[in-house]
């Protein structure tokens, strides 16, 4: 039985012979293969008025598709108006710059006031529908206190693209940081996998974890404050994995400033902050009790998914990151 909402197509001469998948992404180019292939597993696709859950099944010229798609369930998570700083939008896609404090996805403890929520609300009707339940394209993530550019999909094939794209690493993600002391050499990459830690499943590390993925940093110190107690320094993301700058930065003996579960000790802080002969005690605590780990996603590069162009942008770091870089540089 079909409906008005049902989509008929009849498979043509010339595509006689080839898989049910690949002759769907054709006919259907606003679906991704894998959203299709998701779609003939729950029989939403009929092949001659019958449910054929096989992705290889070779189509034969005259076959009747029908596609029924499912009821797009109502999101698990409440749409809120919250304000967004838009940086890009289009039909295709959504990037914001994040403000710190801001959590991705909810969560436990996390139900509202996140990215998912905002973008309910910002893109009401426009977002992609995956696994029949509404929900943001969401390509990657930043952790909660991490500031800069994040980047949304609304349908289907720009989130695959855009995916693909993170994945054979030609969307390019360059970030900024404060970090203790200068590392040497000024310009490298750390290669080194991150896992999670073994004792403290909240916390990554690059020392040997079990199940270690391989990742890899591109870092170049910017600016080294006097007698090199603080380093200013751009990191570009080669992998993405959770943590990853933070973990690596960490792991290279240049934690960074305000990180709550990878920063330096205490004494280590306090000893590399009189190193900068601040003006002030106010100065000091500002430097030494910075609230958040201060990373911001400063730049992201991509290739558009409909029209191929490359898309620059730029995020222009947040007022708490402009005061402490300027009390550390202060001379």
């Amino acid at each position: 039985m079909t409906t008005q909402d049902d989509t008929i197509l009849t498979i043509p001469d010339d595509m006689n012979g080839i898989r049910l998948d690949k002759a769907l992404s054709t006919l259907l180019p606003d679906y991704s293969r894998s959203r299709l292939q998701s779609l003939i597993k729950e029989d939403a696709i009929r092949i001659n008025g019958q449910p054929h859950g096989t992705a290889s099944y070779k189509v034969v010229t005259g076959d009747v598709i029908t596609l029924s798609l499912p009821e797009i369930k109502e999101a698990e998570y409440h749409a809120e108006n919250i304000p967004l700083d838009v940086i890009y939008e289009d039909e295709h896609l959504i990037v914001i710059n994040k403000p710190a404090g801001m959590v991705t996805h909810p969560a436990p403890g996390h139900s509202s006031g996140t990215f998912v929520n905002a973008l309910l609300h910002h893109c009401k009707g426009q977002l992609s529908g995956i696994g029949g339940v509404e929900r943001p394209g969401i390509v990657h993530r930043l952790d909660k206190d991490t500031s800069g550019l994040m980047i949304a999909a609304k349908n289907d094939a720009a989130h695959e693209h855009l995916s693909s794209q993170l994945a054979d690493r030609s969307l390019s993600r360059t970030y900024v940081c404060l970090v203790w002391e200068k590392p040497t050499p000024i310009k490298a990459t750390i290669d080194r996998p991150v896992g999670r830690a073994r004792t403290d499943r909240m916390r990554m590390t690059a020392k040997a974890p079990v199940d270690a993925r391989s990742a890899q940093t591109h870092y170049h110190v910017l600016e080294t404050a006097r007698q090199d107690a603080v380093s200013l320094v751009e990191c570009k993301l080669e992998t993405g994995r959770t943590h990853q700058i933070r973990v690596h930065m960490q792991y290279i003996g240049h934690p960074l400033l305000g990180d709550p579960l990878y920063g330096a000790p205490q004494s280590f802080q306090e000893s590399r902050s009189r190193r900068l002969e601040l003006d002030s005690s106010e100065k000091e605590q500002y430097v030494l009790n910075f609230p958040r780990q201060a990373l911001h996603a400063r730049n992201l590069e991509f290739i558009h998914p409909v029209s191929e162009e490359t898309i620059s942008l730029e995020a222009p770091l947040p007022d708490d990151l402009k005061t402490l870089i300027d009390t550390v540089f202060s001379k």
